[in-house]
């Protein structure tokens, strides 16, 4: 283990790298992908079973958790990691997107942002400096800047406003977040689908200096193929030596296609919430268990798994629990989906080490356009 947080890169395939990040709690093997534990925890597992489907960071959400229990009283009872049983790195969102999303009666101001929460509507304002504090009262290890999204599609002149509060924010996060050792904070670039804006972003925050840059900003509903033209070039105009993390990403193919564009981090509540409602990813796509089809079928989900779901259960069983109500549902298929996820990304640094990611996509994609097994 290290003290310092660094980022190294140990192979490259094309656009795509595959390194390490180092952080005092452990390593972060990159491609990587973050369960998202948003409240404290990874809706249904439990965090010792998260890390055995391979996971070695998880994600936080600052606004959830400044509204309930609060930073405060997560930092008096010793702080994220020990509160939620995670010994491992954890990364906090800013609070933006979500203050953005899903708060009441919110007013957006050069200081920042008041809002009212949508659990019980007390009144708060979050800004740079607040939002700096919760992620240091939470503890996390990488801190992301307060920033603002604007949902898209959103016109031009929009979407350049909000990119420069973003950057003057970005800076205020920087001088708020001092000096803290072990911890990391990154930049996020923002600018919508404009290149020049992306670019103007991208400049800025190099400017002001970040330990990492996330390209923000997409998976607001711009469509996979706005997005991929986006990562086209946008990963390229962030700094080589520092981690690359594509916010809120995404399906399989989606994490396929930004790894061969240079991201290396993402993160996604689509496998654990889809394990809550019946969808489980598989090699050849999508299997929806509610389905009759699967109300005599022995067989499980995937041949080829090893997860518990796979390992032990037919897909009877899992129709049937799922059919019933039954919290070991949502248990095993979201166990079965981060583990597919996880093992998407073995698969994929696996490949970039050895040269032959092309290949390996060419697969990826075929195996799922044959579709699921057949139906017995």
């Amino acid at each position: 283990m290290t003290a310092a947080f660094s980022f190294r890169v140990d192979a490259t395939d094309g656009k795509a790298r595959t390194g390490l990040i180092s952080t005092p709690r452990g390593d972060i093997r990159t491609p990587a992908f973050m369960p998202v534990g948003t409240a404290g925890t990874v809706k249904a597992m439990l965090p010792e079973s998260v890390r055995a489907t391979g996971a070695d960071i998880l994600l936080g959400n600052t606004y959830h958790l400044m509204l309930r229990p609060s930073a405060e009283r997560i930092a008096r009872l010793g702080g994220l990691h020990r509160f939620m049983n995670w010994d491992r790195p954890i990364l906090t969102d800013s609070g933006g997107f979500q203050v953005m999303s899903l708060a009441d009666l919110r007013k957006l101001t050069e200081e920042g942002v008041t809002f009212r929460s949508h659990v019980d509507g007390s009144r708060h304002h979050l800004s740079p400096e607040r939002s700096m504090e919760i992620q240091r009262l939470l503890g996390s290890d990488i801190v992301m800047c307060f920033d603002e999204c604007p949902a898209l599609p959103a016109d031009e002149k929009r979407v350049a406003e909000s990119m420069r509060l973003s950057m003057r924010w970005a800076e205020r996060s920087k001088a708020a977040f001092g000096d803290r050792p072990g911890h990391a904070l990154f930049g996020i670039m923002q600018g919508g689908v404009t290149p020049e804006l992306r670019a103007e972003s991208a400049q800025k925050l190099k400017e002001i200096g970040f330990d990492g840059y996330a390209v923000g900003g997409l998976a607001v509903g711009e469509g996979q193929a706005a997005m991929f033209s986006v990562l086209d070039y946008a990963p390229g105009l962030l700094p080589a030596d520092r981690p690359r993390y594509l916010m809120g990403v995404g399906k399989p193919d989606d994490i396929v296609g930004a790894v061969m564009r240079g991201i290396d981090m993402m993160d996604c509540v689509l496998p654990s919430r889809s394990g809550r409602t019946g969808q489980a990813w598989t090699r050849r796509g999508q299997v929806n268990i509610k389905n009759a089809r699967h109300m005599d079928d022995p067989r499980p989900l995937d041949e080829d798994c090893t997860c518990p779901a796979c390992r032990s259960y037919s897909r009877a069983y899992l129709h049937h629990v799922f059919r019933a109500g039954e919290i070991i549902a949502s248990m095993l298929l979201t166990w079965h989906n981060l583990h597919y996820y996880q093992e998407l990304m073995q698969g994929l640094r696996e490949a970039i080490a050895a040269g032959r990611l092309d290949a390996f996509a060419r697969a990826f994609d075929a195996q799922r356009a044959a579709g699921d097994i057949e139906p017995i």
